[in-house]
């Protein structure tokens, strides 16, 4: 199977924003590389880990699309949501799968989040790190490896929470990396939701993967039953955040734990006002440009 990559150059200060807009759009992976390389060849690939925030001047954002998408529309609608792209920026190519998975085998390596919680490539051997809690990944076509600062920041959070015996939903499972890891954590239970099927495809391969799919439930929107959830995880966009925020309010039993991410720098007042209305000690907390919210439901 093919895909098509959309491939422009930005200033490294309007990468959040360019990235943003490409997943706004749907690209089913985003890859960073330096635009100051002498060769393609020769650029090194690049996602910002726990704490990195890059070191090039420029940027080249690879984005991947389904082969028969609209270029024309995409790059019309890309220029609407960032109106300093010019469409002589704009290059399109297509790529076989193993082009953009061996990439993202080469570079994923195994980090750390937290205390105890790690992310490791399904093909590389864990070590024996005493109390560490392991979950082993490939995402697939979906997002999240744990590598963008708006997954590091929900791991973290998660590390952090007494999670022994609760019900957890991650909302915008992607590849299943939040949901798995509350349930590595001491989750009784998880509750996966994304309106992709090949993001539930991805997260029931790294349930199955981690040996955890008897606790772990996959459901499209439509289908996302009504409960009273202990914790609530979503790292999405800021567009679904607030218009999902009641929904959200339902799912939580009193005094249950929420975290948001997906937020960028500049647009958590509008959430922090939006979710007040349901959630108290709301708190945000910011990453190369990228926000996380997290609070308690009234």
């Amino acid at each position: 199977m093919h895909w098509l990559e959309l491939s422009l150059t930005s200033p490294a200060a309007q990468q959040a924003s360019v990235e943003a807009a490409l997943e706004d759009l749907g690209a089913l992976s985003i890859t960073l590389a330096d635009a100051d390389a002498d060769t393609p060849d020769e650029r090194a690939i690049f996602e910002p880990g726990v704490g990195e925030t890059p070191l090039w001047n420029a940027v080249v954002l690879q984005a991947l699309f389904a082969v028969d998408v609209d270029r024309a529309g995409l790059v019309h609608a890309l220029a609407d949501l960032v109106p300093s792209i010019e469409p002589s920026q704009i290059a399109f190519r297509e790529v076989a799968d193993q082009d953009w998975t061996r990439a993202w085998l080469d570079t994923f390596k195994p980090m750390q989040f937290g205390r105890r919680l790690w992310i490791y490539p399904w093909n590389v051997e864990a070590s024996d790190n005493g109390d560490a809690i392991i979950v082993r990944l490939d995402p697939g076509l979906a997002f999240g490896s744990g590598t963008h600062p708006t997954t590091a920041l929900c791991l973290e959070w998660l590390d952090g929470c007494d999670l022994a015996g609760k019900t957890v939903v991650d909302y915008g499972c992607g590849s299943g990396i939040l949901a798995i890891a509350a349930l590595k954590l001491g989750a009784a239970r998880a509750i996966g939701v994304d309106n992709d099927e090949q993001a539930i495809s991805a997260s029931r391969d790294n349930a199955q993967r981690n040996a955890v799919s008897d606790k772990l439930d996959l459901y499209l929107p439509l289908h996302f039953p009504q409960i009273q959830s202990d914790v609530l995880v979503a790292n999405i966009l800021v567009g679904p955040l607030a218009e999902l925020a009641p929904l959200f309010a339902r799912s939580l039993r009193s005094g249950g734990a929420l975290a948001l991410s997906g937020i960028l720098d500049g647009q958590q007042d509008e959430m922090l006002a939006r979710y007040a209305e349901w959630f108290d000690s709301l708190h945000a907390t910011r990453r190369n440009g990228w926000i996380r919210i997290d609070g308690a439901r009234r």
